[in-house]
């Protein structure tokens, strides 16, 4: 019934007949890789009960698909696949957009970038600014380890040292999880891929914020799940619209950050942290929590994982931000019964576990220097915070809030100016820019931008910046 009620309201948005809603099921079942090419089709009676429909409406759709080429029919035998699928372009996956404004566009320039090329829209630390002295000794130390450890595939639970530890470190922002409630991960975005993985089917609803990391869009498409989002304010969701978008739409998942969010800096209260659970429990919605940032705060903020105990909230982290991008280690804890599942699904996509990188991070993390390093760190980006803050205010530029913690300041730009033509224009001059819309579902995000302090003090950007908006408001 959940499926009918998808597809029949994306029938209303899209104005398709029946026929149509037939189509898109058996297009929809092809792309989520539940029909593999070859694959024998539903029988027209069996399709058609399914999903309402006289048969005659789905002998229709099969026609047509068989008409576009994208599946065949055998006499006497039935409707199949065809052979020749059309390959996958996540850029394809929901409404055409600008590129400056897609999910994409940030991440592969950011990646891309020359070595002298500035990069205020990226979302990590300059080089100069992580540990490199401490994960040089850790390499030294690694080096010396043992056969397995340099060269066999690691355990699909990850190394059970570091699990040890991270329970440890969780506990401090009070969540309570054993070790074997710990499974490590090459990083953060494969944990929420292995989540998505495990917990949806193609079609499904997912909820996020607005604005929210792009990346979390770009990963949903990849799934074939339907994004809905809910306005995201300096204390959490806009709870009001937070129940409303629960009724109405149903998500099977809300993916958020809550201790320092991406991109707005803002933190969860407590109160909202109480009823976004009250009403995840209502609705039977389970959230992934996204703790990326976590070791910025120099006071732990609330987190949903504390307050629930893992129940229907998974929380999952990395150390690409605080450490090194190079080492990819990152974590999910998650209630006692899906552990299993997520090893068995970590095992069919990337086999044993990473273990020289697991073996590093637990070298750097076991040192005092890391957290020297944080404390030093998280003062360092403090200073950062209150001097990007104030050049880009001298620019016309207001920032949204003022973070208590972490890299970013989610501004918004003078009025009438686009922040996707200011990113356009400042592409020609070698700077990568984070328009607003890149992080909004609903793209009402126009005139915001999102700056990592860290990466926004060299004054060569502030110039582009100031010469383009002289442009832009020339033009407009």
């Amino acid at each position: 019934m959940v499926k009918n009620a998808v597809w029949m309201k994306e029938e209303q948005v899209t104005g398709s007949t029946r026929v149509g809603m037939v189509m898109a099921t058996i297009r929809q079942r092809i792309a989520g890789r539940s029909l593999l090419p070859g694959a024998r089709l539903p029988s027209i009676r069996r399709l058609a009960a399914t999903l309402g429909v006289s048969p005659s409406t789905v002998v229709e759709g099969y026609e047509r698909l068989v008409a576009e080429g994208t599946i065949h029919s055998r006499p006497g035998s039935g409707f199949y696949v065809a052979s020749q699928a059309v390959p996958l372009s996540l850029s394809q996956i929901g409404p055409r957009v600008d590129r400056a404004v897609d999910p994409f566009w940030v991440s592969r320039l950011s990646l891309e970038a020359g070595e002298g090329d500035l990069k205020p829209g990226c979302g990590w630390l300059p080089p100069s600014w992580l540990p490199q002295d401490n994960i040089r000794k850790a390499l030294r130390s690694v080096s010396r380890a043992s056969g397995p450890a340099l060269a066999d595939y690691g355990s699909p639970f990850g190394l059970a040292p570091l699990r040890q530890l991270i329970a440890r470190r969780i506990a401090e922002r009070g969540i309570e999880a054993s070790p074997d409630q710990i499974m490590l991960t090459d990083c953060g975005t494969q944990a929420i891929d292995l989540l998505c993985r495990f917990l949806l089917e193609p079609g499904d609803t997912v909820l996020v914020d607005d604005p929210c990391y792009f990346n979390f869009q770009a990963l949903l498409r990849a799934h074939r799940a339907k994004t809905v989002s809910v306005p995201y304010t300096p204390s959490g969701p806009d709870i009001e619209l937070f129940g409303k978008v629960l009724a109405e739409h149903q998500p099977r998942l809300y993916v958020t950050n809550s201790a320092v969010h991406n991109p707005t800096g803002a933190t969860l209260s407590p109160l909202v942290a109480h009823r976004v659970l009250k009403l995840a429990d209502q609705f039977g919605l389970t959230i992934v929590e996204d703790d990326i940032f976590g070791d910025f705060e120099h006071t732990p903020a609330p987190r949903l994982a504390a307050f629930d105990g893992l129940d229907r909230v998974v929380s999952i982290g990395s150390f690409s931000k605080t450490l090194s991008a190079s080492a990819r280690c990152g974590f999910i804890a998650a209630r006692p019964a899906w552990v299993e599942g997520l090893i068995d699904l970590k095992i069919a996509t990337s086999f044993g576990g990473g273990r020289l990188d697991a073996e590093l991070v637990l070298a750097v993390l076991s040192d005092g220097g890391y957290r020297r390093h944080m404390e030093r760190l998280q003062s360092r980006l403090s200073r950062a915070m209150f001097e990007a803050a104030s050049r880009l205010k001298a620019c016309g530029i207001e920032p949204w809030l003022m973070p208590q913690a972490g890299m970013f300041l989610w501004c918004r730009l003078p009025d009438g100016i686009d922040a996707a033509d200011i990113a356009r224009a400042a592409l020609a001059e070698n700077v990568v820019l984070a328009p607003g819309n890149v992080f909004s579902v609903s793209q009402t995000a126009t005139n915001f931008m999102r700056f990592n302090v860290s990466q926004t003090l060299d004054e060569r950007i502030l110039d582009v910046l100031r010469r383009s908006f002289i442009k832009a408001s020339r033009t407009g």
